[in-house]
């Protein structure tokens, strides 16, 4: 069934049809490079998902991510996501998670110029651009009498960049305590990627908070703030997703493969990833693929009702920065054109973005839609 919005066409659908639909699309996929938790009963889906290996460039960092943390795959192949296409990237979850853990080692194993900062509450925007330097500068002066003409001084403040002016990549600590002040001047920088007229090197951000609720007394990030985060993660301890895996963390600290505090050798370095980059906008993203990612966010709208009040689809987001995000999902699945189940990906775009019921039903809406538009 073609897109609406990609043919002009209207077609409406009911909900009970929706759904009838949605019963005969897989709902629990693995998608690219195992990574995105939705599996598939699909015995055809199934097989070309797992023929799928991620691309080799990054397979040294991803086995250190493997080496230092257990389970998170979702998070990892985020991470190496948000490097390869130059997005950053928000993980929230509540402490002890591996958030920063799983950011460090990321950062720390690829061998770029690291920023961390652990935002609190007194944050100032002198520890996260630089030293304020003071000057003195002489100036011409007129005495406003014929030969009272002369030189002064005055006392000039600079900044002298460091810390995220200078980082390729930057792992900010419990964001959402930031002050008001920091935070606005922090997310431009983020935004813009420049500090005042200058360019700066960075690549991407990584950055993490606990959740918002009144537990944790952290004021809620504006929407708009947390749409300058591309890619958008919950993550929650092991204790709670599986008796395996925890048992595994377990297992790696008592035999005392991994210790608490890692400082990982780097793996992969700044030429490596320029050449991802350099790639992935080689990465062709096909009518079909075009044409499917404007019918999910037709659905999103439509049926979810997801609109300006409760939702943020903007087209910066998803009809920009997604086609970025599925053409680097595509280059870590190791192929040169995206597929319909790189639609997987926008998952990581709507966490926050969008009601959480919409948020969940994004498999199925993916599956359907996928479905549709091989029919055709």
């Amino acid at each position: 069934m073609p897109c609406s919005w990609a043919t002009g066409t209207v077609r409406r659908f009911s909900t009970t049809s929706l759904w009838k639909l949605a019963d005969c699309v897989s709902t629990a996929a693995r998608w690219p490079a195992a990574a995105y938790g939705w599996r598939s009963d699909d015995p055809d889906l199934r097989v070309r998902i797992e023929s799928r290996v991620p691309v080799s460039d990054l397979t040294p960092l991803r086995d250190l991510l493997d080496h230092h943390v257990v389970g998170h795959d979702e998070v990892k192949t985020a991470l190496l996501l948000a490097l390869v296409t130059r997005e950053h990237i928000y993980v929230e979850g509540p402490p002890g998670t591996a958030k920063t853990r799983l950011a460090e080692v990321a950062a720390k194993g690829s061998e770029l110029d690291f920023f961390f900062y652990q935002l609190h509450r007194d944050t100032r925007l002198a520890e996260l651009v630089g030293d304020i330097v003071l000057e003195r500068r002489k100036v011409k002066t007129d005495g406003g009498a014929p030969g009272t003409a002369g030189e002064a001084e005055r006392i000039h403040q600079r900044i002298e960049p460091g810390g995220l002016l200078t980082a390729e990549v930057a792992v900010l600590d419990d964001i959402s305590r930031a002050p008001g002040e920091a935070l606005n001047v922090l997310l431009r920088i983020l935004n813009e990627r420049r500090f005042g007229a200058e360019p700066i090197p960075l690549m991407a951000a990584i950055a993490t908070g606990n959740p918002m609720d009144d537990e944790y007394y952290n004021e809620p990030l504006d929407p708009a703030n947390l749409d300058r985060f591309a890619l958008q993660l919950r993550v929650s301890g092991l204790i709670q997703s599986g008796v395996d895996e925890a048992k595994t963390l377990i297992d790696r600290f008592a035999s005392g493969s991994v210790v608490e505090q890692p400082d990982p050798e780097p793996v992969t370095d700044r030429a490596t990833l320029d050449a991802l980059n350099k790639r992935m906008y080689e990465v062709e993203v096909g009518a079909a693929v075009r044409a499917a990612l404007l019918d999910v966010l037709r659905t999103l709208v439509l049926e979810f009702e997801c609109n300006e009040t409760n939702s943020l689809l903007t087209d910066r987001t998803f009809l920009v920065k997604a086609i970025k995000i599925l053409r680097g999902a595509a280059l870590l699945a190791g192929r040169k054109a995206v597929d319909l189940p790189d639609l997987a990906a926008l998952s990581w775009m709507t966490t926050f973005r969008v009601p959480p019921e919409a948020h969940e039903a994004l498999p199925r809406i993916v599956g359907r839609v996928s479905r549709q538009i091989q029919a055709v």
